[in-house]
């Protein structure tokens, strides 16, 4: 038997959120009921629930950086129990079979993750994601917040922290290597925060110096700003890895320029339009542009560990429910430092 529980969704594309009521699946035996306590707001949701990444499912209840507690458990269920601090990321379920599902990269599923919001669960009904007051998942699928994380400052963990921590890992983020992060948003600055807990040298590249003295408090060693020209020249050649956060298009020619030869620039941003390439870019320095999305359940567990281990939560503005709205407008004016992050007592 479903249930209705409390929850903001977008009625149709490009609407004003608003409250309303959702179905949740009956708890099945392998399944978690969550409590959601805290919810962040990705730049994502905006794009999907404004339709900029193609034909939304609406109504629309955003939200896949979610922390809560476990209130009932299936009979099934081995890994969490009621009271346990626990959180659901970008997507609560994939085929489990294909070689990626095997190897913990759930995201990289062959049929496809089923995302946490605006898709569709393997009996088609839509998911509705965290801006709401419980979810039930697999446990398969939950990840365990350790204690030494705030349940307000993790949620973000579980889309920025993660989209961030996985490349830095897969390109051997580390002593002697030089990371640049572009753009200190509510990805950028997690990026910035692990980049720097991994003992790299972490340069900002951000389009004015108007965030330096935040970027430098964070873990920055450097700061410089895109839209001097004089950043580029100076700047030629000294990456191994550049990590691009941002949402807008790129002049991805300039940002390669900027890498040593085998360097990698790594694309986490999606931009809703196209972006051009001159491939002399890469062949001249053996230079690599490529892309990350998120990480599996194994390397986002990690992630928290790692952020747990190292006091690594993100920057937060807490809001009501009904302030999601004017949180929207204040994300796409750059107005958040840095990850808004909904109260969902006050649904």
């Amino acid at each position: 038997m479903t249930t209705n529980v409390t929850a903001y969704a977008a009625p149709a594309a490009k609407a004003p959120l608003e409250r309303t009521t959702v179905p949740r699946r009956a708890v099945g035996e392998h399944d978690v009921l969550i409590e959601i306590k805290y919810a962040g707001i990705c730049h994502s949701d905006i794009h999907q629930a404004r339709d900029g990444w193609g034909e939304g499912i609406f109504p629309m209840v955003p939200g896949h950086e979610i922390a809560g507690v476990v209130t009932e458990t299936g009979s099934a269920v081995t890994r969490y129990a009621v009271g346990d601090r626990v959180g659901v990321g970008c997507f609560v379920d994939s085929c489990r079979e294909c070689a990626y599902c095997e190897q913990g990269l759930q995201q990289y599923c062959e049929q496809g993750m089923i995302a946490t919001y605006n898709g569709r669960d393997k009996a088609g009904d839509p998911t509705y994601g965290g801006y709401s007051s419980h979810i039930v998942v697999d446990e398969a699928y939950t990840l365990r917040i350790p204690d030494g994380l705030s349940l307000d400052v993790a949620a973000p963990l579980l889309c920025a922290g993660i989209t961030l921590y996985s490349p830095l890992a897969h390109w051997k983020t580390g002593p002697g290597k030089k990371v640049a992060i572009v753009g200190l948003g509510g990805l950028g600055h997690m990026g910035v925060k692990i980049a720097h807990a991994m003992g790299a040298e972490v340069t900002v590249l951000s389009q004015s110096l108007r965030k330096q003295e935040d970027g430098l408090r964070l873990g920055a060693d450097r700061y410089h700003a895109t839209s001097d020209p004089a950043t580029f020249e100076q700047l030629a050649g000294s990456f191994d890895l550049i990590v691009s956060t941002v949402s807008a298009p790129l002049d991805f020619d300039a940002y390669l320029s900027l890498l040593k030869t085998d360097g990698a620039l790594v694309n986490v941003g999606a931009p809703e339009d196209q972006v051009k390439l001159n491939l002399f870019s890469l062949i001249g320095g053996r230079r690599t542009l490529a892309g990350s999305a998120i990480g599996g359940i194994p390397e986002t567990q990690e992630m928290l560990d790692f952020c747990a281990e190292h006091g690594l939560g993100a920057e937060i503005e807490l809001i009501r429910a009904d302030q999601i709205n004017e949180a929207y407008e204040r994300v796409l004016d750059s107005d958040v430092r840095y990850r808004f992050v909904i109260d969902t007592a006050t649904l």
